[in-house]
């Protein structure tokens, strides 16, 4: 079977050796590829010196199927993003990003469309800025990003247009209760125009102007993912700090 090739971000690596990496790439037409590379961490050879966290390359693996690792037969270097590194709430966002596309999508399972609204994430949060540059909407690239993946990943909620202050969110529904909707599970009380800010990520609402919506509609897609993968990933918490139950 000859090499596939693909471009991918880098999610997560380990080191395998002195010289070598495991790896889990999320491929723009490929998925998820958990792989061995061979010898990359040495200066000269296939691998660019080695697969960086969060960086994003055209890579090449023979895929076997039934085998947990793939073989990786190269990697080159596409692009980087320098402010993750200096700039600690967009590290902990894009960590965030990797931990749960790791976490919420089946090995080799493409979603192309997800692919480009992460590397968007990753490019907003980690753009270089110039002298007296305002930061860019990194809060609305990572609120895009969780939507995206809870629809790719088949867990997007209904949500709708409510003509009131407030809603109740049914997480174990994953819909909005209507006003005389019973349920024996958990209730969530949200804004309306923390919905509506949601929603405007499609075009089904205008951006509400009001504070913190774009906040609170990240917090409450974060406990939604929480919810259901049915724990708490470790880098939540450094994002979003305590959610409500």
């Amino acid at each position: 079977m000859p090499a596939v090739h693909d471009q991918g971000v880098c999610i997560r690596h380990w080191d395998f050796s002195e010289t070598s990496q495991t790896v889990s790439l999320f491929g723009r037409s490929l998925g998820i590829v958990r792989g061995l590379a061979k010898g990359a961490r040495r200066e000269r050879g296939a691998f660019d010196g080695g697969i960086d966290l969060l960086s994003r390359g055209e890579f090449g693996a023979f895929l076997k199927r039934g085998k947990e690792l793939a073989t990786l037969t190269e990697w080159d270097l596409l692009e980087l993003y320098p402010r993750l590194r200096t700039d600690i709430g967009a590290n902990r966002a894009a960590f965030y990003m990797a931990d749960v596309v790791g976490r919420m999508l089946e090995p080799e399972d493409p979603h192309p469309a997800l692919f480009d609204r992460f590397v968007e994430a990753l490019r907003t949060l980690g753009a270089p800025l110039g002298a007296g540059e305002p930061a860019p909407d990194g809060a609305g690239a990572l609120l895009a990003f969780q939507w995206a993946l809870l629809g790719e990943s088949g867990y997007r909620p209904g949500l709708h247009a409510v003509d009131a202050p407030f809603a109740e969110f049914l997480p174990q529904e994953g819909t909005l209760a209507a006003p005389d909707r019973a349920s024996d599970g958990p209730r969530w009380k949200v804004r309306s125009s923390t919905v509506d800010r949601i929603l405007a990520i499609d075009g089904a609402a205008p951006v509400p102007g009001e504070p913190g919506a774009t906040d609170r509609a990240n917090r409450l897609l974060a406990a939604y993912v929480r919810h259901v993968l049915g724990a708490e990933p470790p880098t939540m918490a450094p994002v979003f700090g305590a959610l409500s139950a």
